[in-house]
């Protein structure tokens, strides 16, 4: 387990950008690989982006990418999301989790690897 704490979030206007944060803890987090979630009102969660253990690969969906850019910076065990362009479809509660393998190999990362979620964030992206 990984604890994670995000922050970050709030209210921006369409075409704006915000950058979260996932602060972790312990001396486990440059082992694993990472991911990005979000959930928005009435939908189901969705996999918005991955990075590997050492930051050398990323995946996005195809609704965040060219958008999203997604780094982390192991000295200070965090994690972090830049969202530029940002639509109002980009509004929902957006999670951080930690892939239970560490230096796992298959990519990107099977949804049900990851655990060790965060507490959540708001984004609110007004139109």
């Amino acid at each position: 387990q990984v604890p994670l704490v995000e922050s970050g979030g709030g209210l921006v206007q369409a075409g704006g950008s915000l950058r979260l944060s996932c602060a972790a803890s312990g001396r486990t987090f440059s082992s694993h690989a990472m991911g990005w979630f979000r959930q928005a009102p009435g939908k189901e969660r969705e996999f918005v982006a991955a990075i590997s253990w050492n930051g050398g690969r990323t995946w996005y969906a195809d609704s965040v990418k060219g958008r999203f850019t997604m780094s982390r910076d192991n000295a200070k065990n965090t994690l972090y999301l830049q969202m530029n362009s940002l639509k109002p479809e980009d509004t929902a509660v957006y999670y951080c989790a930690a892939d239970t393998l560490p230096y796992g190999s298959t990519w990107p990362p099977a949804v049900q690897r990851f655990a060790s979620w965060g507490q959540g964030n708001q984004v609110t992206v007004s139109s």
